[in-house]
């Protein structure tokens, strides 16, 4: 995952330390509660997902739900293990590398330099008209796309981002991609 290469929000890695051994590993989006309690039901050593805890500009206090959810896994001695943007710009099992096989995207390279790009570009082999990609995202994805059109023109080059995506969008207009995509 290669972490320090990263300029992250949140600690990437192991962020809770239970079990030293896993044989068992449960995983998800976000370290919730339902995730806890079925990581707790199957008996699970770690859970690994995106989006973890101690996130910049979060109060660092365990309180409330932060503070149930950390003690649910110390009790249980179950390790949580986060990887945030690392797991966004995985060129194989990231995030942006699955959506774009998913949609049917070629992968033409990062828009950052160097090799762990969080934003992407891309193409479809056939230009698609904007409704029909917004089709393809209800199809592959399940939700409505909230999709803001300048024109009618055909989309061939697209950039995507799936993690920190609002920084994104500037260069996505300065490569002159005929859309971009987020999950912002």
């Amino acid at each position: 995952m290669e972490p320090e290469a990263f300029q992250d929000y949140c600690p990437n890695g192991l962020q809770v330390e239970g079990r030293g051994e896993v044989r068992r590993l449960v995983s998800g989006v976000t370290a919730s509660q339902a995730l806890i309690d079925a990581a707790i039901e199957q008996r699970a050593d770690a859970i690994l997902v995106h989006h973890g805890f101690f996130w910049r500009g979060e109060d660092p206090c365990l309180r409330g739900m932060k503070r149930r959810r950390i003690a649910a896994l110390l009790e249980n001695n179950i390790s949580l293990i986060a990887y945030h943007l690392p797991l966004d710009a995985h060129p194989a099992l990231g995030n942006n590398a699955q959506l774009a096989k998913r949609l049917g995207i070629v992968v033409d390279g990062g828009m950052d330099a160097g090799p762990r790009s969080v934003g992407n570009v891309g193409h479809f082999s056939e230009a698609l008209a904007p409704e029909q990609l917004a089709q393809r995202l209800v199809d592959v994805l399940g939700r409505e796309p909230l999709v803001e059109c300048v024109g009618e023109q055909p989309i061939k080059r697209i950039a995507w981002c799936t993690g920190a995506a609002q920084s994104y969008i500037d260069k996505a207009a300065a490569l002159g991609v005929d859309a971009y995509l987020s999950g912002e």
